[in-house]
């Protein structure tokens, strides 16, 4: 009954789309303008028992998927459609396919959302932040250490639908990997939001390792010999980190409840909890990096205010020594006629070596002190 209802207002999208394709429009409204995904579209499927099967278009997909479920005891089709950063119009238009809620679909297609986990109807909406490592060469240029991106994942009774933006963690490998495997597929629309929050969440865990490191290396170059440069590394190691923390912190609540909704299966119900856990050790770890990151700040800041300290005392030792010949010299330079030695034939070798032992001794003096 539910498809029967869907199904008029794709025909009148497609009416619409015939007359941006140059053809003579019947009945069309021109208010109308949601037409379905085509640069956007990744890949779509409908999966019956387990099998992917032909069923032409994203309209006759969701049609076999729901006249199968209706027609058997056991619902186990389902319709798999994946985009990557579409426009307003074709995520509005797989709203009307599958029903999706205005505000979900808002939030899908402005993205740069929190990451969260909400119900709106039988259906949920899960927001996930992406995360990548990048190579030192993009870092450099664009003063990032940690590229973010987003996947939202619309999950129905009998659909699920991905929107993807940014150009990290493709979801490629996740389809590739369940279709290999029928009983992976056949876990339904719950099974593939666990897989696709399996493989962000170790998205996690390979990027907290890889900060941990780059964390390490930098704490050995500042205990070694500490420069502007390094602290500017830390800062933005700190910065990362906080992107980091922001894109795990907030779906640890959410996950860890997610077992006890009634909409997950009992089957997968523990698979879930598993990623729960992983995201629970991934916030741990990011929060320990976090605070090794304010350690190995404070202590690059230290030792660059001991080295500064220790620069200054350098000069001020090598200045009190030229002031003693400077002084002198200065007092020798007023041109007085009365002054000591002024006549005297060994007055000048006199006062040079006066000169030389004063800054002899105010060298040995600093060096025994520990300031040269």
């Amino acid at each position: 009954m539910r498809s029967s209802l869907l199904f008029p207002r794709i025909n009148r999208h497609t009416r619409v789309m015939s007359t941006h394709l140059g053809a003579a429009p019947v009945n069309a409204d021109p208010v109308v303008r949601c037409v379905p995904p085509s640069n956007s579209l990744v890949e779509f499927g409908a999966y019956i028992g387990g099998k992917k099967v032909d069923a032409g278009g994203i309209p006759e997909a969701v049609r076999l998927v729901r006249e199968h479920n209706e027609a058997n005891e056991v619902p186990d089709a389902y319709v798999w459609v994946g985009l990557h950063e579409p426009a307003a119009p074709e995520v509005e238009w797989l709203a009307d396919v599958f029903g999706l809620h205005p505000l979900a679909v808002e939030d899908a297609i402005k993205a740069h959302q929190r990451p969260k986990v909400e119900r709106y109807g039988d259906s949920l909406f899960v927001v996930l932040k992406t995360v990548a490592f990048l190579d030192h060469e993009v870092s450099a240029a664009s003063s990032e250490i940690i590229g973010t991106g987003e996947i939202m994942v619309f999950v129905g009774p009998d659909f699920v639908v991905t929107v993807r933006h940014g150009r990290h963690c493709p979801l490629g490998d996740v389809r590739e990997k369940l279709e290999s495997k029928p009983k992976l597929i056949g876990r339904g629309p719950t099974g593939v939001l666990h897989a696709i929050a399996d493989h962000v969440v170790d998205k996690y865990l390979q990027v907290a390792d890889l900060m941990q490191a780059e964390l390490e290396e930098v704490e050995a170059a500042v205990f070694a010999e500490v420069s502007s440069r390094d602290i500017n590394r830390i800062y933005q190691l700190k910065r990362e980190m906080l992107e980091l923390k922001r894109a795990v912190g907030p779906l640890q609540t959410p996950f860890n409840a997610l077992p006890q909704r009634r909409s997950i299966p009992s089957e997968m119900r523990e698979y879930f909890r598993d990623v729960g856990d992983h995201l629970s050790r991934v916030c741990e770890q990011v929060q320990a990096s976090n605070e090794l990151s304010d350690s190995i700040l404070q202590a690059a800041l230290a030792r660059s205010n001991a080295l500064a300290n220790e620069d200054m005392r350098k000069i001020s030792s090598w200045v009190a020594i030229i002031s003693v010949p400077t002084m002198i010299a200065g007092i020798y330079g007023m041109n007085f006629d009365h002054m000591p030695e002024l006549k005297s034939v060994y007055g000048y070798p006199v006062v040079i070596g006066v000169m030389v032992v004063a800054c002899t001794l105010l060298h040995r003096a600093f060096r025994r002190n520990g300031w040269l």
